[in-house]
């Protein structure tokens, strides 16, 4: 069962300019994602900047995200490790927090076999009693979830989805194919949400939808209500300004922009950092074009 249909944001983490989590500008952006009529929040992925995070504050933001939400829209808490005794720990922890389910990243830099991400996933499920998300973003972690395994993986009854960010629409289908009709498959790619979805995916988590929330929820909606013409509109009037927020590693450029909206600090840690003033020229011809400015 989904925890969620339409659009889930990967909601940026804000900084202070010391480097610490601005909870003030954290809980004024959850507000207007709530606002706006977002259909869920990822808090502490790959947008979260969860990797520059220690545990303590992966928690602790995580937990201020569930506060704030209150329940008002399901609320996925990004986990995840290269190593396994790790991922659990901080798997427990996240869940404890209050969230509805965990985003479960694969393993990184070890490059395990499909066996090692069978046992992993397994383990890091059967240590939970919440709903688990695989992601696979093979083009950061080196490792890509087949469908085999996929499959496999979701035999298991906490294993309920996968964000699939693989960019191989032939790979998504065959997720789609060989999963059972409850497990949820989401885009986690913003300018693939449509031909996704067209395969049987129920929605997204997306980067995008930091910055264009009502658009973004609007898209994935107009789809589910059987709308394919709005949905397709709206997909191919975000790719410039998709691309651009692309134009530089994730979550740099997103960030940036929300910085032009007045939503946050453009404070990065190291080893991110600020984007070319090429790349913030491009972000802002986009976001002005797109009328975000």
């Amino acid at each position: 069962m989904a925890v969620f249909e339409g659009c889930g944001v990967a909601i940026v983490t804000p900084f202070k300019e010391d480097g610490s989590v601005d909870y003030g500008k954290f809980r004024e952006f959850i507000e207007w994602q709530i606002e706006e009529g977002i259909d869920a929040i990822i808090a502490c992925g790959t947008s979260g900047e969860a990797s520059t995070l220690d545990d303590e504050e992966h928690v602790n933001t995580v937990k201020f995200c569930v506060d704030v939400v209150n329940g008002r829209v399901p609320v996925i808490g990004g986990a995840g490790s290269n190593d396994t005794r790790h991922g659990l720990n901080l798997a427990r922890r996240i869940e404890a927090t209050g969230v509805d389910a965990l985003l479960l990243v694969t393993p990184y830099y070890n490059k395990c076999s499909q066996e090692g991400l069978i046992r992993h996933y397994t383990a890091t499920a059967d240590a939970v009693n919440i709903p688990c998300i695989l992601y696979s973003v093979k083009g950061r972690t080196g490792v890509n979830i087949e469908p085999a395994t996929v499959a496999k993986l979701a035999q298991h009854p906490n294993i309920v989805g996968i964000k699939e960010a693989s960019g191989s629409i032939s790979q998504v289908a065959e997720i789609c194919r060989v999963t059972p009709d409850d497990f949820a498959v989401y885009s986690g790619n913003d300018d693939m949400v449509v031909p996704l979805m067209s395969l049987g995916g129920v929605g997204y988590i997306s980067v995008v939808a930091n910055v264009a929330p009502k658009d973004s929820v609007e898209m994935s909606r107009a789809f589910l209500n059987g709308d394919v013409a709005r949905a397709r509109e709206l997909q191919l009037a975000m790719k410039p300004l998709i691309d651009a927020l692309f134009a530089d590693v994730n979550p740099i450029p997103v960030k940036a922009a929300c910085a032009m909206m007045g939503k946050m600090e453009m404070t990065y840690r190291l080893p991110l950092c600020a984007p070319s003033e090429e790349v913030l020229a491009r972000i802002r011809h986009e976001m002005e074009a797109y009328g975000l400015l």
